[in-house]
């Protein structure tokens, strides 16, 4: 995922959102808009998960699909019992998924809590995007994660922490508080000063998910409501959960958000990804949100810049399908590491 350009990406994003909604991104204003969003029909979008998760694929096509959700993992780990030394294992997974098999795909990014980024940085070395198309990104989630309780102040001295010790993405929280209460013109501004704060002394950015924290948000007219504001606040992706409370990603709430990543693509021509993290833990699961995506948006989606999984142990069961569809059988329980 490359680095973006700050100053003509963010003011451009700004003017577009302020346009469309009429005015100044004031309560009033943004109420206006994301109720005058249609509502979901529970039922229908339910049923078109539910029809999507029936899809089928060749066995040719299974074998792409195992190397692709592969590459679209942020490995992740965030228990309060981080360790840089587990921190250095977890960059050695990444980068080697399958030690027996160098033809094996890197993941995307590796995903860590701030004060573990210049671990990352250092075990990734040469390996490190560091805002390249190649390489491994590493990602920080921010903004007093998970739960968003905190001033700006702390949220934004946060955000910069991780960007100066070399996050190249910032998975940050929005206050899920002042959005049910309907504080709108909160959390866009919280969203639009986080990503202000990503900006580095060169003038790039690191890339910016917003996390919903969807299982808090009640009804998927919220999430729709939701993934508007992070988008025209300036999100790079809209991020379902903080994979710390249930439910996570569910395959009909990240549809929805698919949606209206498509909406905003037709409305705008500008392209926002989505990460659904939390709860997928197979490939078949993982496979069902390869066939929404291509089937909502299209197969350009499918790169790390647009789509990524929030995992920590889906990459162990893909690797097992995986040497499974190489060699004709399961391997044993020590053929993939624990973490």
């Amino acid at each position: 995922m490359t680095s973006t350009p700050v100053v003509a990406t963010q003011a451009s994003t700004r003017s577009r959102a302020l346009a469309l909604i009429g005015g100044e991104a004031t309560d009033a204003n943004l109420r206006r808009y994301l109720h005058g969003i249609p509502g979901i029909d529970a039922v229908g979008l339910e049923q078109r998960a539910a029809a999507l998760g029936t899809r089928s694929i060749k066995t040719s096509s299974k074998k792409r699909a195992i190397d692709t959700i592969i590459g679209l993992i942020d490995l992740t780990t965030l228990e309060g019992a981080d360790t840089p030394g587990k921190v250095r294992s977890l960059v050695g997974k990444a980068l080697t998924p399958d030690p027996v098999d160098p033809g094996c795909p890197r993941v995307a990014a590796v995903c860590v809590y701030g004060d573990m980024v210049p671990y990352a940085v250092e075990a990734l070395g040469s390996a490190h995007a560091a805002g390249r198309d190649q390489g491994v990104s590493v990602a920080s989630v921010a903004t007093a994660f998970p739960s968003g309780r905190a001033s700006l102040a702390v949220k934004l001295a946060d955000v910069a922490d991780a960007v100066a010790a070399g996050a190249d993405e910032i998975d940050m929280v929005i206050d899920r508080g002042a959005f049910l209460s309907g504080r709108f013109g909160q959390v866009y501004d919280e969203i639009v000063a986080v990503k202000d704060a990503c900006r580095r002394a060169d003038g790039s950015v690191a890339h910016l998910k917003v996390i919903l924290e969807t299982g808090e948000l009640g009804t998927y007219d919220n999430v729709r409501r939701a993934s508007w504001l992070a988008i025209l606040a300036g999100g790079d992706f809209i991020k379902t959960s903080t994979g710390k409370m249930q439910p996570a990603a569910t395959l009909p709430v990240t549809l929805s958000m698919i949606e209206v990543v498509r909406d905003w693509h037709r409305l705008t021509g500008a392209k926002v990804g989505v990460k659904p993290a939390g709860g997928i833990r197979t490939s078949k699961d993982a496979i069902k949100y390869l066939v929404a995506v291509a089937e909502t948006v299209g197969d350009e989606w499918l790169t790390p810049g647009l789509f990524r999984f929030g995992a920590s142990s889906l990459l162990n069961d893909v690797l097992m399908q995986r040497q499974k569809m190489q060699g004709g059988h399961y391997s044993g329980p020590d053929y993939v590491t624990i973490d």
